[in-house]
């Protein structure tokens, strides 16, 4: 199979969807590997470094596209990039599709085969190739909410973990899975307060567990969100349904129950946003105000530490890329059921139902789609 790895065009996007080590597994396997010219600069892997794993280096992203069998990238494709894919080529990436019905149309009339990571599962329940970004944006979300809580940043000007005679900060973490765990270490690790929400109590057990008295657990709800909001510097929307867009759950009017300054980080803006008042937002200009609360709410949040997100991701990634190589697309989907669960489009068939109905675009299972 010809694989194509693009130079990724998202606004300080510097992650690369495949890594030298990854070209080397590929091209010792058979398989020929295009790389656009300085994919992999931004993060310090050299064209010279893919040359040598026996990759070949491209001048431009439409020679990778017009070529490639499948194209393995990290973010959703840009309007341009979605104009260059064809009918049979596969694409391998992050898609979050339930809020972005202009995407969702592009691939669909591209006739593509469109595989996203965030909705391949493991046997466990888990989502495999999303966990390794959600482990970074979980603790970036502290890092980037203790900086926005800085004055100059809009902030009311509160240290996370306080100092000796004057309290630290008051942390909330709406939702317990990877992002939400990883964001309340952090907050525990620099002192802060912190306060996590899920309506999973198996979950919150599991946490208790953990860390005991540094933390406290809450079940989640409405009410208890809103009880909590005054006495909150910090809050982080850290919720996930698979595939579908995220829940809304802090509204507008509950802005008015946070003391200016605070501060709102939306982790699941990339599946539309779990606060009303969310809209995505760049690393070039991260955040925004609403009625006196900062909002911080980047899309590519992992993209800032390109180089850590790329090795985690690709170790995830390339087993399954490895069995669409060597398999085809089709068979390897049709063997691996944890694989078909990352089938969001083929062939102008939307193959992911929570998308689907997050688009009111009719749906087909995977099985049948691919059996067309």
């Amino acid at each position: 199979m010809l694989i194509g790895v693009p130079k990724e065009i998202k606004n300080h996007e510097y992650r690369v969807g495949l890594t030298p080590a990854g070209a080397r597994e590929l091209s010792s396997r058979g398989h020929q590997v295009l790389v656009e010219r300085d994919a992999g600069a931004g993060i310090g892997l050299a064209n010279e470094a893919y040359e040598a794993a026996g990759a070949r280096i491209v001048e431009a992203a439409t020679e990778v596209y017009g070529r490639a069998d499948m194209v393995i990238k990290v973010k959703e494709p840009q309007p341009a990039e979605c104009a260059m894919l064809r009918p049979g080529q596969v694409l391998y990436a992050y898609l979050h599709l339930a809020p972005d019905p202009e995407q969702a149309r592009a691939l669909l009339a591209s006739g593509c085969t469109a595989i996203a990571y965030e909705t391949v599962t493991d046997g466990r329940g888990g989502l495999p190739l999303l966990a390794p970004m959600s482990e970074v944006a979980g603790r970036m979300s502290i890092q980037a909410g203790a900086h926005a809580l800085e004055k100059a940043q809009g902030g009311a000007g509160v240290l996370l973990g306080g100092v000796p005679g004057v309290k630290p900060a008051e942390v909330m973490v709406i939702g317990a899975g990877t992002v939400g765990l990883n964001a309340a270490r952090m907050a525990i690790g620099l002192g802060a307060r912190v306060t996590v929400l899920d309506r999973s109590l198996d979950r919150l057990k599991y946490i208790d567990e953990l860390y005991g008295n540094r933390l406290a657990t809450i079940h989640s709800s409405h009410d208890a969100i809103a009880e909590r909001l005054p006495h909150t510097d910090l809050v982080i929307g850290a919720v996930l349904v698979p595939g579908a867009a995220a829940p809304r759950l802090v509204t507008r009017t509950q802005l008015k129950l946070m003391r200016p300054g605070s501060v709102l980080v939306d982790v699941a803006i990339d599946q539309g946003g779990c606060f009303e008042t969310s809209r995505p937002t760049t690393h070039q200009d991260p955040t925004y105000e609403v009625d006196g609360i900062v909002h911080y709410c980047v899309a590519n949040m992992p993209g800032g530490v390109a180089r850590t997100s790329t090795f985690a991701l690709t170790n995830a990634t390339l087993p399954y890329a490895l069995a669409l190589a060597d398999k085809g697309a089709t068979q390897a989907l049709l063997d691996d059921p944890n694989l078909r669960n990352g089938l969001n489009v083929h062939a102008g068939k939307l193959t992911y139902r929570a998308v689907a109905q997050a688009l009111g675009l009719p749906f087909t299972p995977a099985s049948e789609a691919l059996a067309q």
